[in-house]
């Protein structure tokens, strides 16, 4: 007989304990009347919980355990400037404004160009694909960026769509995992991927010399770009507005949803904040406030790529903090996100610092009354990623908590 794995156990488990829950039986495998609420509606499925991998945390040190020292002093209440629902409209049209370089603090209207019906073999491999289409962004300096749009076979009566956004290298497996459990549940899926990276084009023209094109090593390369009538910010969420505009003009979603990893987990915070067309949120491995930057015990600093730092974008994140950009997704009617941090994440944002601010924006969000915030500390692996675990617990909000919402 081949040994059988602890994870194994522990799976075989919890999927035996959901399906006497889901079949409404009790412990004796009889059915269970007293559980069954008024209407002979079953009880609600219950939310996924998972243990600490204890084998990972016996590698990691105390850092990945305690408090940093950089939060010592740090009080977030006053860090935040959100605290009714007419600030987060007030700072959404202030930060929108500096993207855009706008008066009005409006998002694009614009359109991308469509080819329905594509072949797309840089996507990985998905099953009850109805059909793809290929969605280009023209930006300027001549840059262009690919959303797919992958319909499922059978779409679900929810009427939903969600967008996932991959990062800066990643390989497909978590893309690939997220979005096919997506397609599924009867979701239409966008596809994104940050400028330059994956199947975007990664040339763009000199900001010198419209007839040089150059191709940039890495974000950190797009300083010549930037300058006071133009943010290079609107290379990373230009493309999500036009995606979402033709969206929600040809196929009217009852609401959109979106989750990230990595640098896509940066996108997911931050377009969420700008666009409340986004009704619920999932960014994984994608941010900390900026006094925590240099907390995260592996890698030390934490700083993040070009959009994601202060020293480059110094008006941009000088109008409001992460805690606020976090309320800003947060609130608004069925408005709703979940920041994943991977307390043992081999790259980014890892550890046990976010501990510092997760009360107070949560908190902050209910006292406001119209959204809600939390954070999903997942501790059961260590690695760079939405796991397993993260993606049933998104699954079940989307499925159970919003099961009533659009």
């Amino acid at each position: 007989m081949p040994p059988v794995s602890r994870r194994s156990l522990f799976l075989t488990a919890g999927a035996a304990a959901t399906a006497a829950t889901l079949a409404g039986t009790g412990p004796s495998g009889t059915a269970s009347a007293q559980g069954m609420p008024p209407g002979g509606r079953p009880p609600a499925r219950p939310r996924p919980v998972a243990p600490v991998d204890q084998e990972v945390a016996r590698a990691h040190g105390i850092d990945y355990r305690a408090l940093p020292q950089q939060v010592v002093g740090v009080d977030v209440e006053q860090l935040m400037t959100v605290h009714t629902e007419a600030d987060t409209e007030r700072l959404r049209q202030l930060l929108v404004a500096e993207v855009w370089k706008s008066a009005d603090g409006r998002l694009p209207q614009t359109l991308p160009e469509v080819e329905q019906g594509v072949t797309a073999p840089e996507l990985p491999a998905f099953t009850g694909v109805r059909r793809t289409d290929r969605l280009t962004v023209h930006l300027p300096y001549g840059l262009r960026s690919v959303v797919h749009l992958v319909l499922p076979r059978r779409a679900a009566a929810h009427g939903r769509f969600a967008l996932y956004h991959n990062g800066h290298g990643e390989t497909p497996e978590t893309m690939q995992r997220t979005a096919q459990a997506l397609l599924d549940a009867g979701y239409g899926v966008l596809l994104c991927a940050m400028p330059l990276y994956h199947w975007n084009p990664k040339q763009l023209q000199s900001p010198t010399d419209p007839g040089t094109l150059v191709t940039p090593e890495s974000h950190n390369d797009l300083g010549p770009w930037e300058t006071e009538t133009f943010s290079t910010l609107r290379f990373f969420l230009e493309p999500l507005a036009v995606a979402v505009n033709h969206v929600s003009r040809t196929y009217r979603p009852s609401s959109l949803q979106m989750i990230g990893l990595s640098g896509g987990g940066w996108t997911a915070t931050v377009y969420p904040a700008l666009d409340p067309r986004i009704t619920r949120s999932y960014p994984t491995a994608g941010s900390l406030p900026f006094f925590l930057r240099s907390a995260p015990p592996k890698p030390s600093p934490t700083t993040g790529d070009w959009e994601q730092r202060l020293d480059r974008h110094p008006v941009f994140y000088g109008i409001c903090d992460f805690p606020d950009l976090y309320a800003l997704a947060s609130v608004g009617r069925h408005r709703r996100q979940m920041q994943i941090l991977n307390r043992f994440d081999a790259c980014c944002f890892n550890g046990v610092g976010h501990r510092s601010y997760e009360p107070v924006v949560r908190q902050r969000i209910q006292v406001i009354g119209n959204g809600h915030w939390e954070l999903l500390e997942d501790a059961t692996h260590g690695e760079h990623t939405i796991s397993h675990h993260a993606l049933d617990v998104i699954l079940w909000d989307l499925d159970v908590n919003c099961a009533d919402e659009p």
